[in-house]
């Protein structure tokens, strides 16, 4: 696995890294997201949601409703894990249909989902108030075109 690091001094820097990533991914990506509350991983998801044509809009906290689908270019399952206890529940609420789907799945508090691989790890740091340090990891070849992008 390769890395790519970005400083965001934004949301709005924050939102383009994840619309960077959004126009490299593909049906049947696995993006899973790390980092503390209030790291930005809502926030990064709008990014991607934007770049697969959805309202930005659309996306908020998953918590509550644990898998929220949205479409656009590709359907978008923003499923968030943060109210799920353990490994058990996981397959509970049929994750499995969306890592394995046709869409592209984001996994915030991804640190709860075992045996599972994902296209892209996303790893947020928070280091100032709006300041937000990105590490993206994923193949070398699929991090080029996020590179070129």
């Amino acid at each position: 696995m390769h890395e790519i690091e970005y400083r965001c001094r934004s949301v709005k820097e924050t939102v383009a890294v994840g619309e960077a990533l959004g126009r490299v991914l593909r049906p049947g990506d696995n993006v899973f997201l790390y980092g503390d509350l209030g790291a930005g991983k809502t926030t990064f998801i709008k990014g991607i949601a934007r770049a697969l044509d959805i309202d930005e809009d659309e996306i908020t906290s998953a918590s509550f409703v644990i898998i929220a689908e949205h479409y656009g270019r590709y359907p978008l399952y923003h499923v968030d894990l943060y109210r799920i206890a353990g490994e058990a529940e996981v397959f509970e609420i049929g994750l499995e249909e969306y890592l394995d789907g046709d869409g592209i799945a984001v996994v915030e508090w991804a640190e709860r989902l075992k045996g599972w691989d994902s296209t892209f790890s996303v790893y947020l740091h928070v280091r100032g108030e709006e300041e937000r340090l990105i590490k993206i990891t994923g193949s070398s070849e699929r991090l080029q075109g996020l590179k070129n992008g």
